[in-house]
């Protein structure tokens, strides 16, 4: 079986791999509540839109959180993520990576440029969440992923080449809170993923970058990576690399 990789729209992903494991990357509110099986949810930083239902999915599925440490315990001490679920063997830093469930997947911790307040509640604002991040997600027969989480182009991207070779590069392209269409490309440049496929836009007015915008940017740019556009609730298969 190939990895299967569905979009719930913004930054929000599942990812089922050959061997039937289910990975959330990112929650987006309402769309995936009603799921059941899930072994691990990946968080890149404390926003509500990317937190989402986590805490809910994970009360109800006994998913692991696979998180930075800080916003870990962010998540157990304010938002009451089960801490029995967030523990040191999913929990880790940047330069780190988890060997998971019984070596089906690894996960890197990798840097963003961003913020990660955690809305614990609307009377006392945001709470520390520690440092924004992205993962690169290596499947056991399938593909390296890499999640930009939020974040803005920067020249250390191109540094993930030297020790993952990127098949799919899941990457923000809104503008306005992350990089937009133009800076996304030169990021996918840095990084030489092969395919690449936007997320982090149209969910609000505010973020204006578009697929179109990107691939004009990755034409001009002489970017090499081929353009996947996904439509929110589509699933692709995605192969070994």
């Amino acid at each position: 079986m190939d990895t299967q990789l569905t979009w719930y729209g913004q930054s929000a992903f599942k990812i089922v791999t050959p061997g039937g494991k289910v990975l959330l990357v990112e929650n987006a509110k309402d769309e995936i509540a009603a799921l059941k099986n899930v072994d691990l949810i990946l968080i890149t930083h404390g926003h509500s839109d990317h937190v989402g239902d986590a805490v809910d999915i994970g009360k109800k599925t006994g998913a692991k959180l696979v998180a930075t440490f800080d916003l870990a315990d962010a998540m157990v001490k304010h938002l009451g993520y089960p801490e029995e679920q967030a523990q040191v063997d999913t929990v880790g830093h940047f330069g780190g990576e988890l060997t998971l469930l019984d070596g089906e997947v690894k996960v890197a911790f990798v840097r963003a440029h961003h913020g990660s307040g955690v809305a614990a509640d609307d009377r006392y604002g945001m709470r520390y969440g520690g440092s924004p991040g992205g993962f690169v997600i290596s499947i056991r027969g399938g593909p390296t992923i890499y999640h930009t989480g939020d974040t803005d182009l920067f020249s250390d991207m191109a540094l993930l080449s030297l020790f993952h070779d990127i098949n799919v590069m899941l990457v923000c392209i809104g503008d306005h809170f992350t990089m937009g269409p133009a800076r996304a490309a030169e990021a996918v440049k840095l990084v030489k993923a092969r395919t690449v496929i936007p997320m982090h836009y149209g969910t609000f007015p505010i973020l204006t970058g578009t697929p179109e915008a990107f691939g004009r940017e990755l034409k001009q740019r002489g970017a090499e990576a081929e353009l996947r556009v996904m439509k929110i609730g589509e699933t692709i298969s995605l192969g070994a690399g």
